[in-house]
This record gives structure tokens, sequence and C-alpha cells, in this order.
């Protein structure tokens, strides 16, 4: 599959409603929260756990589509499938280099062939790092930033009870047990996402059925990932910038000013997308690039 010829970049429009979208595990598993400004964030690696998620489920079994980041499977044991796929001995990597000075070649496109995350996020492949192999860090051409929500957010701790008691003797004493839960009632939160045809082009082969896949994937990361702790949570908007070349047509900066998101009634807590105003300015658009909102 050939790869991009554009460059992308994207705005992903998310709420959750009476949960805990990325809990911090330095703070108790509370929401992640900016301590300076009060706005609620949700990290880069828990939305691209999501698009892992969704894309290892409804590409089970198909080739080329395996996921590298999961649970579960140890890197090393991926990395091996490359070893024993060019028929190299680990241990006998430099003197193999020595002999075909395109192996780095070869085991970074067997990796970015076979597995969907290394072709589309990049990855570091530690297996390859310590054999001094220069195909062991991987620059993918998506990335995306950490979510921001578009309004400070107040977590609130929720005391909880169960009748079911852990222990027999407790169960002599007492009848329920206590615990707490972390939720925001409610929140919209704001990612932005970067797509380099350049580094497609060149390093990983992310191709337009990859990148078909990416969107769908984007819109559904939730869908498939519903739990108590995580509340009610949707995509609401997938906003996409096409750029007629491969390098783009305008900064990035300049694309995601033109989307604005603002709560109707300042005065009162929003509790539903429908108390934002989501705005997008495509006058102000510059020349070379498109937008489409895919959802």
């Amino acid at each position: 599959m050939a790869a991009i010829e554009n460059r992308y970049d994207f705005v992903v429009l998310f709420d959750v409603e009476n949960g805990n979208p990325n809990g911090d595990p330095d703070a108790g598993n509370m929401p992640r929260i900016d301590p300076e400004t009060g706005y609620g964030i949700v990290t880069d690696v828990c939305l691209k756990r999501k698009i892992r998620n969704y894309i290892e489920t409804v590409k089970e079994g198909e080739k080329g589509y395996r996921i590298y980041i999961k649970e579960s499977v140890p890197l090393n044991r991926s990395d091996r499938e490359a070893y024993d796929y060019l028929g190299v001995e680990e241990k006998g990597v430099a003197a193999k280099k020595k002999e075909d000075p395109e192996l780095d070649l070869k085991i970074r496109n067997f990796m970015c062939e076979n597995f969907y995350d290394i072709r589309t996020f990049g990855a570091v492949m530690v297996t390859f790092v310590k054999a001094a192999l220069n195909c062991g860090q991987v620059r993918g051409p998506v990335q995306m930033s950490f979510a921001r929500s578009v309004d400070p957010i107040v977590p609130q701790e929720v005391t909880i009870t169960r009748v079911a008691i852990t222990t027999e003797a407790d169960a002599e004493k007492k009848g329920t047990e206590m615990g707490r839960k972390h939720v925001i009632p409610y929140a919209l939160y704001r990612a932005e996402g970067y797509i380099s045809a350049n580094l497609a082009q060149k390093v990983t082969g992310f191709s337009e059925e990859d990148l078909a896949l990416l969107w769908q994937a984007i819109i559904n990361m939730f869908e498939d990932d519903h739990s108590a702790a995580r509340g009610k949570m949707a995509v609401r908007e997938l906003i996409v910038f096409q750029h007629e070349c491969k390098l783009g047509n305008a900064p990035s900066h300049k694309l995601f000013e033109t989307v604005s998101v603002a709560r109707k009634d300042p005065t009162t807590p929003a509790r539903q997308y429908s108390d934002y105003q989501v705005e997008l300015h495509t006058d102000a658009l510059p020349a070379g690039v498109t937008c489409t909102r895919m959802i």
C-alpha cells in the first residue's frame, strides 16, 4: 500500500459524564488536573491506548494489523519475530550487520508492515536499541497532544457501599463495606493531532487505508471501552484539516485557531454537550487547506 501523500492536522472533542476519563496514579487515581489552572487533562498515552484497543478488536487476526504495545505480551517476544523472519541470531546481530548493511532497514520494515501501531505512532523497540541498531527507535507519522478540558473541572469524591464483605471475620462485625470513587459531573475535552506525510513516506509506510482506519478508531475509541469508572464518554467532533502537499500549506496552530469552543451560558456550569457552542471559522483557513467535519 502506498504511503499517504498529504499532511493532516485534526481536532477531537470528547466528553465525560459522571466518570473519571484518566486517573492519576500519583494522586490516588483522581482525574488528572492542571493544579495551576484547574483544567482537566487526559494524556496522549491514554487516547492512543483506546485507539489501539479498537484496532485490535476490529482487525483481530488480520495480517498487518497486529498491536505492538499490548497487555501480557512482552515487547522482546514481538521483537524476536523480526530476527526469526530474517534468520538472524540475537547474539550475532553485530556480525550480521557487517555482512548486510540493509539489516536495519529490513527489521524496521518488517515491524512496520506487521504492527499497525508502530506504522502509526512509532515505537521504541528495546531489543534493537540494545543491539545498537538504528531501527530501534521508529518515529511515527501520527502524534497527539494531551487533551485538555474546555473549562476548569471540579472532581468529586463519591462514597459508595457494598453488601459483599471481603472476609469471614469482617462479615461477623458488619453488613456493608465502604468505598470511594472519583468522578467529574461533566467535562468537554479537546485534543489535537498531527499526521506527517513525510514520515509516512520515508519511515513507516502509513497508508491511505491506515488513515481511514485511524479516523474510524478515533470516532469509536470509547464505544468498546465503557466501564463504571469512566462513566459516559463519547467523541463529539472530529475535525480534519488536509493540506494539498506533503509538508503542509500552513502551521498547525493557525488551523487549530479556526476551531472555537465556548460555553453558551458562562454563568451556569455545563452538564451536557449541548451547553457548548462549537464553531469552525472556514473563512480563516489558509490557502491550500481543506477542512472536513467527520462527525
